[in-house]
């Protein structure tokens, strides 16, 4: 999935999409947001493969998945802010470059906690990349464009999405580092497109500086929070190291909440959640989006660990996900239009949850046709009916000249949603040590995280019955399908 974080445009537009320019600044952006969202599949589907070279424990994997999770999350406001002051198209080709060192690091890593380390340091670079993509599309397109234009990003970026589980697999048929290797050449092929056809746009009026003390504290209390779920089954829950982390992780983020609090320009106005709307869309956001990547996590490692299936085929099974999602999102934000968005929120979180709990059939003996396509289609059916209403809701809540910080919020919100899942559904099942490579052990334990999963898509739709309102929200903003792709455009508050 990919994300996006829309900050506001100053008044530097003037490319025309029909332009040649303009059609090269789209493929820009497209390549790189869609060199970050095919990784982050590639390595989800690739986990086994690297836990069986490198010999890492459950554990080590998680950290694998949540290192990149933990610094995106972090600094991804910090990274929307970069471009805004220092100009897009610089950061976005540092982020970039930033990136694509990273991968190789990655590719080279002899040992789990290198590779760790370089996961951490892609999830920066992806931080500086992802809110500059469409950043620049706003910033550049001429208003009467720029619709048509986010339009054509969501599309080739959902287009990528869809194709990222068979490239994953196939490279990994070569081995997992190639999942990495890849990421450099496609790089140099965006830095000289953007260094030759992007334009350099920047807000001039943005005010005050980077919230540099906010990201660092957010960072440290989130990391403090993941370190101590994810070592906890193992050191123990009393462990010194456990508590000292988990009590410095609280504090950090009480912390943060002060200084956001106090700050002068901070990168979270706190101000945004006096309104019911945005607090309810991003409590659903939490609740949904923890069970979406925690169940999803699991999903690709079991379907190879107890079903068999190849790396490839265990990619290309979440395949109908993202096509009833690109087909259905436009109508679901059309209908949320006419009817308001609280009724699809609420239902869709309960078609995902009957999706998720057909996967309990899972066993040695599944099929793809009989066991997995049926519960896919209905969980993708649940996120058609869902995704498009929510993030309209997240934008509708906020004033105009917020609705740029508001989507980058909402989206912060889901990447640590799915950092929390992800360090603590194993900790809460038994998951651990070698478990995964062990059929019996991992079923066990992947049945328990389905029944916690479901738990959190019902809290988020129950939220959503009570906190979210029918405001109206217009077509343009509901019809770009994916949670993570936003457009800055006005909407009707809430």
């Amino acid at each position: 999935m990919m994300v996006a974080v829309v900050t506001t445009a100053p008044d530097q537009a003037g490319l025309r999409l029909s332009s040649s320019r303009g059609r090269w600044v789209l493929l820009a952006c497209v390549l790189g947001s869609g060199l970050a969202g095919i990784d982050a599949t590639a390595v989800n589907i690739a986990l086994p493969a690297i836990g069986a070279d490198l010999d890492a424990d459950f554990a080590s994997l998680q950290w694998v998945v949540t290192a990149y999770s933990l610094t995106l999350a972090a600094l991804i406001l910090v990274g929307g802010a970069y471009g805004d002051r220092y100009g897009r198209r610089r950061i976005f080709t540092i982020g970039i470059a930033w990136f694509a060192a990273a991968s190789l690091l990655c590719a080279l890593a002899p040992n789990a906690a290198l590779l760790i380390a370089a996961r951490a340091l892609q999830g920066v670079g992806g931080a500086l990349l992802t809110p500059a993509s469409l950043a620049i599309i706003q910033a550049s397109f001429t208003k009467e464009d720029r619709s048509r234009t986010v339009g054509a990003w969501a599309g080739f970026s959902g287009v990528a999405t869809a194709v990222a589980p068979f490239i994953g697999g196939w490279l990994l048929e070569l081995g997992w580092r190639w999942v990495f290797l890849i990421n450099p050449p496609l790089a140099v092929a965006v830095v000289a497109i953007v260094v030759r056809h992007v334009p350099e746009t920047r807000n001039t009026t943005a005010p005050g500086g980077v919230d540099l003390t906010g990201a660092v504290l957010g960072f440290l209390g989130l990391g403090g929070l993941t370190y101590a779920a994810i070592s906890a089954p193992q050191e123990g829950a009393t462990s010194p190291v456990v508590i000292a982390t988990g009590i410095g992780g609280l504090a950090a983020v009480a912390g943060f909440v002060a200084w956001e609090r106090a700050a002068r320009h901070p990168m979270l106005p706190l101000r945004l959640f006096s309104s019911r709307q945005f607090s309810g869309a991003n409590a659903v956001t939490f609740a949904v989006y923890a069970a979406l990547y925690g169940f999803l996590f699991l999903l690709v490692i079991g379907l190879q660990t107890v079903t068999g299936f190849s790396p490839l085929v265990a990619g290309t099974a979440l395949l109908p996900i993202t096509v009833l999602v690109l087909l259905l999102s436009e109508q679901s934000g059309k209908l949320a239009q006419r009817i308001g968005p609280r009724l699809q929120m609420t239902l869709g979180p309960l078609v995902c949850t009957a999706g998720l709990l057909m996967t309990l059939r899972l066993d040695t003996d599944s099929h793809y046709l009989t066991d997995v396509l049926p519960a896919m289609t209905v969980f993708g059916l649940g996120l058609a009916i869902m995704v498009a209403p929510l993030t309209a809701s997240v934008l509708a809540a906020a004033p105009d000249e917020n609705a740029g910080i508001a989507s980058g919020v909402n989206n912060a919100v889901a990447r640590a949603a799915g950092l929390f899942a992800v360090a603590t559904l194993p900790a809460l099942t038994g998951l651990t040590g070698r478990a995964y490579e062990d059929p019996t052990m991992f079923l066990e334990s992947y049945r328990a995280s389905v029944w916690l999963c479901a738990v959190g898509l019902v809290v988020g739709a129950i939220l959503a019955a009570l906190t979210i309102s029918d405001c109206a929200v217009r077509p343009h903003h509901a019809r770009l399908g994916y949670h993570h792709v936003r457009q800055r455009s006005p909407m009707v508050s809430c």
